[in-house]
């Protein structure tokens, strides 16, 4: 596997990245689009994802085939198509509906840090979902998740808590997604080997 550096992001065959920041340590996966998103610090997605007008927080796990903030259609139109707001495509003498366009980048998703997105899963314009929480694989979030909790299903619902909220507040607190890299690499050990209520009591959180 190749390294992943400060540097620069590593991005694999076949992306689409555009009006994008990508932080350090960043990894987008094969056949990946990235539009008019952040992706924060350390946080990678894996093969074929869409990500549109989020921004995803640090330490983001997002597996293959997510998409977030999928665009959406006018619902309050006589028609759904594209012929309303892409009109340049279909008439030379027609310009695109930029106030239509505009609301859609308005919509934008929030990806807290240490998130989990699993596989296939999709989150809908416009919703934040909180630092440390899960999603299941396959789910549809239609209402913002609370932090530090596991949602699944279609539309997704509260399964349990990831942690129980003390140790959810703590961890929010302690804010380790924020160490620099050679405070991470120095906890490297603890990370691996302490209980969460150690890890804690060890770093002030």
């Amino acid at each position: 596997m190749k390294r992943l550096t400060a540097e620069a992001p590593l991005i694999h065959p076949e992306c689409e990245i555009t009006d994008s920041d990508l932080g350090a340590y960043t990894e987008i996966g094969r056949g990946s689009r990235v539009a008019r998103s952040s992706i924060g610090d350390y946080s990678y997605c894996d093969r074929y994802c869409d990500i549109a007008n989020a921004d995803v927080g640090r330490f983001s796990n997002i597996a293959s085939f997510v998409r977030i903030g999928a665009t959406d259609h006018p619902l309050d139109r006589a028609s759904l198509h594209h012929f309303m707001y892409r009109s340049a495509r279909y008439w030379d003498d027609a310009e695109d509906d930029a106030a239509w366009f505009e609301h859609r980048r308005s919509r934008r998703a929030h990806i807290g840090h240490d998130t989990w997105i699993g596989h296939d899963a999709q989150i809908k314009p416009g919703l934040s979902v909180g630092h440390g929480a899960v999603v299941a694989s396959g789910a549809i979030v239609t209402k913002d998740v609370a932090p530090y909790m596991i949602v699944a299903g279609m539309p997704a619902k509260p399964v349990r808590p990831r942690q129980p909220a003390a140790l959810a507040e703590r961890l929010i607190a302690l804010g380790w997604w924020d160490w620099s890299h050679e405070r991470l690499r120095a906890a490297l050990g603890d990370f691996r080997a302490l209980s969460i209520e150690a890890f804690l009591e060890k770093y002030g959180g």
